[in-house]
């Protein structure tokens, strides 16, 4: 099996066409059908359904892509392992991040980065937590800025960003907003909430803290982005529980703290695989981090 088979495999995978991934692989469309029939000679087996439009993995297909990515950042790895003991770094760094991430601005950061090693090409994904997670296990990413989940321990390293306690967000004219109450789980039980896909780290925290005072809530109007996440409860179309932090988006809107929710945190990381298998790229991203640049911003924390 050559590395290049696997290569023009993934390529195909992705872009579901020969003709596209023959494209952008910069080969001919008869070497890389070619390719792809010698692999699937050797393995036994039908990697694609073919049609006349698209092509569609098979079960032995979906099967090896996940163990061909897996190889080739293993392989990309090494080649960038040699280059950063010759003293320069090259090759890619593969980051994730969740939108609006406490502890760290990535925006700058990664200018900071682009500064000291102009060689290496970044490439962003915007994800919820859970899926980030799952890339950084599989090898798709580098590392990941994410909600800190107990199962992302046992195959991931994190290093900690920050800790910050949840806030209920709410319209002036809400109910609890005059008082300036300090609501518990209980308190909002009826309301109609506000919140992110199930993902997403603070939809996470938020389901935590309710489940463990024994409350159900049901999340009526679910978004995929922050401004949208504000502009329903500016409109007093609910409330939404976020991390402290969100409160500095939209300062019209009452920002109450959340009790009776025990040590219930919204606790940011970024995710790594083990040592081993960390990219050069990837381990000068944190310790270009763990220097401080870029400056903190409001109450310490730097939102993504």
């Amino acid at each position: 099996m050559e590395l290049r088979h696997l290569q023009h495999f993934v390529a195909v995978a992705e872009d579901q066409h020969f003709t596209r991934a023959a494209e952008r692989l910069m080969v001919s469309q008869s070497g890389l059908s070619a390719s792809i029939r010698a692999l699937e000679r050797e393995l036994r087996a039908p990697l694609f359904v073919r049609t006349t439009r698209r092509v569609t993995l098979t079960e032995a297909g979906r099967a090896l892509l996940a163990e061909a990515e897996r190889i080739l950042a293993q392989v990309r790895s090494a080649h960038e392992a040699v280059a950063a003991v010759q003293g320069v770094l090259r090759g890619t760094l593969a980051l994730g991040t969740e939108q609006c991430i406490a502890g760290v601005h990535v925006a700058g950061l990664l200018a900071a980065f682009r500064g000291r090693h102009p060689d290496v090409e970044i490439r962003l994904r915007q994800a919820g937590s859970g899926a980030l997670a799952e890339e950084v296990a599989a090898g798709r990413l580098d590392l990941a800025f994410a909600y800190r989940t107990q199962a992302d321990t046992d195959q991931l390293r994190s290093v900690s960003l920050t800790s910050e306690p949840m806030t209920v967000l709410c319209h002036p004219s809400h109910r609890l907003a005059p008082a300036g109450a300090v609501p518990g789980p209980a308190d909002l039980a009826g309301e109609v909430f506000v919140d992110f896909h199930p993902d997403w780290g603070p939809r996470r925290t938020t389901d935590t803290a309710f489940a463990a005072a024994g409350v159900r809530r049901t999340v009526a109007l679910e978004v995929n982005d922050v401004h949208s996440l504000l502009d329903l409860v500016d409109e007093n179309l609910g409330v939404a529980v976020v991390p402290r932090h969100f409160r500095h988006k939209r300062p019209a809107l009452a920002a109450l703290p959340l009790k009776g929710v025990g040590d219930t945190r919204y606790e940011t990381v970024a995710l790594l695989p083990p040592e081993g298998a960390t990219s050069p790229a990837a381990r000068a991203l944190v310790t270009l981090l763990e220097t401080g640049e870029p400056a903190p911003s409001v109450d310490g924390f730097r939102p993504g």
